[in-house]
């Protein structure tokens, strides 16, 4: 397996990359409002090797005590770097968007960490399915080495469950996408005037942004559709092998990790941020959280709380969608070694 070398050397550069920017004093933004200090990069500096250094160690064949080290490296170790890719979604927008990127030094963290997090799971699950006898590489159990080739499933479409599933999460983004393109056309809605939601995010536009607005479509509601897009591509057999639209890709496999890896990077920090805003939202209303205080364009707290849950709905369906619709997409393309087959065993 690639992925305990390929963590190692991730391992090591992320050490390096945190304890420059901690030494040179480097501004990497955490928040909209708030940094890294020195401590914590140097602790994720640490982090980051100990987690590299275990992946190296699973492997060889440990002992006891050496599995528990590992497995509880990756347990500390996983959700730390799981974290740092909240911001990912933010970064995606402002890049499809073509808006800028405020941070260069904030968009090579969420990055780090998100390759972090990829290569910890993947090493994390190949050792699980070592400890349970089966291959690391296709899961199955069989004879022979895991580096043969690679037996593939036909395309298929998701069961029509999931299918359903996933249309009522897209469903969420209705009324967030409906009060942006109210706005960007020039209407009313929530207390917000067109004319004042257009002045506003206007200012430090680029070309394409503009354009877009011209158009009648909010940029973030155009990053969006890209995500209804990959939504649709796990959906539907034309996820597994490039439409005749595609032209010179047409008729070939697609790579599994093209569509899973940006499904999964996504789709779980717009669930947890989805999530967190559905919650705030009525907590505001009710009293149990501070009022919201309305800033411009809003004029009204009712109005900005609104579109608080609106926002919720919207990121929450969606991350829940990529990581439902991953979920079957997953499992219906999940390749296994060719001679797998043959020496299954019942479980």
């Amino acid at each position: 397996m690639w992925a305990p070398v390929a963590a190692a050397f991730w391992g090591v550069l992320y050490a390096a990359v945190e304890v420059t920017w901690a030494v040179t004093g480097a501004t990497v933004p955490w928040t909209a409002h708030s940094a890294y200090v020195p401590g914590v990069q140097l602790f994720q500096a640490a982090l980051a090797l100990l987690a590299g250094g275990a992946c190296l160690a699973g492997t060889r064949t440990l002992a006891k005590p050496g599995r528990v080290a590992m497995a509880t490296t990756l347990i500390v170790a996983l959700p730390v770097f799981v974290v740092g890719t909240a911001g990912l979604p933010i970064y995606f927008v402002t890049l499809v968007t073509l808006s800028g990127i405020e941070s260069a030094t904030g968009l090579a963290q969420v990055l780090l960490d998100t390759a972090g997090a990829a290569l910890l799971l993947l090493v994390g699950l190949s050792y699980r399915r070592r400890l349970r006898g089966d291959c690391p590489r296709c899961g199955r159990p069989h004879a022979g080495a895991a580096d043969g080739p690679l037996a593939h499933p036909a395309a298929s479409r998701a069961p029509r469950r999931t299918r359903v599933a996933v249309y009522l999460l897209m469903g969420g983004l209705l009324p967030w996408a409906g009060a942006k393109t109210i706005w960007t056309l020039g209407g009313d809605a929530l207390g917000v005037a067109g004319d004042d939601w257009q002045r506003l995010t206007s200012v430090g536009a680029s070309g394409p942004s503009k354009a877009a607005a011209s158009a009648g479509i909010d940029v973030t509601v155009l990053a969006a559709m890209v995500g209804i897009f990959l939504l649709l591509g796990l959906l539907y057999a034309w996820g597994q092998v490039f439409p005749r639209w595609t032209v010179v890709l047409s008729g070939r496999r697609v790579p599994r990790l093209l569509p899973l890896i940006p499904a999964w990077l996504t789709g779980i920090p717009l669930t947890m941020y989805g999530a967190a805003l559905i919650v705030m939202a009525p907590l505001t209303a009710v009293g149990v959280l501070p009022e919201i205080k309305p800033s411009p364009p809003f004029t009204t707290g009712s109005g900005i709380t609104w579109m608080v849950e609106f926002g919720g709905l919207a990121f929450g369906g969606l991350g829940v969608g990529l990581v439902v619709a991953a979920r079957s997409y997953a499992a219906r393309t999940r390749p296994v070694c060719a001679n797998a087959a043959a020496t299954e065993r019942p479980r």
